[in-house]
């Protein structure tokens, strides 16, 4: 038997080394699980670093990343969120995101594909045998730009430019071409935005040069409604680099949208003044305090509404969505989609705050249920803009607020096809901007769904 000593000796070893391995394995265990449970809102570049109440808002969304179809109210800010700093995620931290996916190298799965050919074969079927008049046009009483549009939407989905329906609507359009160069209707205060869909039509059928002169005389003629010195605005005016309706007499970001659309399809230089006046115009636009736009209302902006854009910044600005109660003005989705298109098309570099905090919006409001902001007011004009901006960012997924990754094409083909109906049309109970009409919106929701197409998923034709 060793002395006690020895043995006590011993024993302290013992008890100190088990000491040391407990010691270690607590240190581990704290290094493990700590950094899970701070991340989601201690990361700048996560989406929930974004907003103050971020376990609120992550609950508030929970069920959105996995449902389009199930019914989501429009976000409201509330009164904390009012008084709350605004936070935004660094540019790397984007939620419309490639996540380690390019858009070359997309696919949807097959079951949508075959919902995709499935509905684009329904709404061709449509608007080819119970859309058109005799004349030629669709539903010409509203507009001759819904003519150009459901053509645009005829020869996307496939159907040849010497189908004889498809002359007979271009044959129309042409009747439509004015001595000023641009094409709409007589008398008509839609003059942008009937000239830019119209011109945008006849550059897809425009293979062998026929409508060169045509096309021309149409962008030098959208140019000069564009406000800017010519009309007496400079580069201070609030007006300056827009474009708008006529019976306004003031730019919107609507037209303006439509119009960097018209000089896109004609492969115009992002750099050129026209783009670079629009941009400044839509960058006043959005509710971001930044040195492209110090207006008053923008410093009363909610934290909800931050980064998104209103109808128009001229005066005292307008959002067809309302104020808040602060009398900020209230940020609506169709109008953010154009305004970050819009900038992107102007060459404005993703990382730029602007687009980043654009894209903060979209991922904090990533519904296709409704027109965020709008309700279903304004909802497959939406729907068209909505394909149409996440195409040009040229990633696949939306990175939404509780980090759920959105595949939008596939989404968005789901969506439309529950939504069409059986003769294959679609249209909008809430008939408000003429969404009541079924040409003008299977135009849009056709138009909309070839930015799904499977076999082309990066193509990013403009209309």
């Amino acid at each position: 038997m060793p002395p006690r000593p020895h043995r006590e000796f011993m024993t302290l070893t013992i008890i100190c080394v088990l000491a040391f391995i407990s010691l270690n394995l607590g240190c581990s265990q704290t290094d493990l699980e700590e950094p899970q449970q701070l991340s989601a809102v201690s990361d700048p570049q996560s989406p929930l670093a974004a907003s103050p109440n971020a376990a609120a808002d992550s609950a508030a969304l929970a069920g959105t990343a996995t449902s389009v179809t199930a019914p989501i109210k429009d976000v409201k800010p509330t009164e904390s969120k009012l008084q709350q700093p605004v936070k935004l995620r660094k540019p790397q931290g984007s939620p419309v995101s490639q996540a380690n996916t390019s858009s070359s190298s997309y696919a949807l799965d097959e079951t949508t594909k075959l919902l995709f050919q499935k509905t684009s074969k329904a709404g061709t079927t449509f608007l080819l045998e119970k859309g058109q008049a005799p004349d030629g046009s669709f539903s010409k009483q509203l507009s001759p730009a819904v003519t150009a549009l459901c053509t645009s939407a005829l020869l996307e989905h496939g159907v040849s430019q010497s189908n004889p329906k498809i002359l007979k609507a271009l044959a129309f359009l042409e009747t439509q071409i004015r001595p000023d160069g641009g094409i709409y209707g007589m008398g008509s205060n839609l003059r942008n935005y009937e000239t830019s869909v119209s011109l945008m039509c006849f550059n897809r059928v425009n293979g062998d040069g026929n409508y060169d002169e045509t096309i021309k005389k149409a962008i030098a003629f959208l140019k000069g409604l564009q406000w800017d010195e010519a009309e007496g605005y400079d580069l201070n005016s609030t007006f300056y680099g827009g474009q708008g309706y006529g019976t306004h007499k003031r730019p919107d970001a609507s037209n303006t949208s439509y119009f960097l659309d018209a000089l896109k399809a004609v492969a115009e230089d992002p750099q050129s003044e026209a783009f670079q006046k629009a941009a400044t115009f839509m960058s006043r636009c959005q509710n971001l305090s930044t040195p492209h736009n110090t207006a008053e209302w923008v410093g009363k902006a909610s934290v909800d509404d931050e980064g998104g854009f209103i109808y128009t910044a001229v005066g005292e600005g307008e959002s067809k969505a309302g104020e808040t109660p602060d009398g900020g003005l209230r940020s609506y989705a169709s109008m953010t989609y154009a305004g970050l298109k819009s900038l992107l098309y102007s060459g404005v570099d993703q990382n730029d705050i602007r687009v980043q905090a654009a894209k903060d919006w979209i991922g904090r409001h990533y519904d296709l249920t409704t027109n965020p902001g709008m309700g279903q007011q304004g909802l497959f004009y939406y729907y068209h803009i909505f394909a149409k901006t996440l195409a040009a960012t040229g990633e696949p997924f939306v990175l939404t607020e509780d980090q759920k990754k959105q595949d939008w094409r596939a989404d968005l083909t789901r969506r439309l096809s529950e939504l069409q109906l059986k003769d294959g049309s679609w249209t909008n109970p809430a008939d408000r901007w003429f969404e009541g009409d079924p040409n003008l919106v299977t135009a849009y929701a056709m138009l909309a769904l070839k930015y799904c197409d499977p076999n082309s998923p990066a193509k990013n034709k403009d209309e």
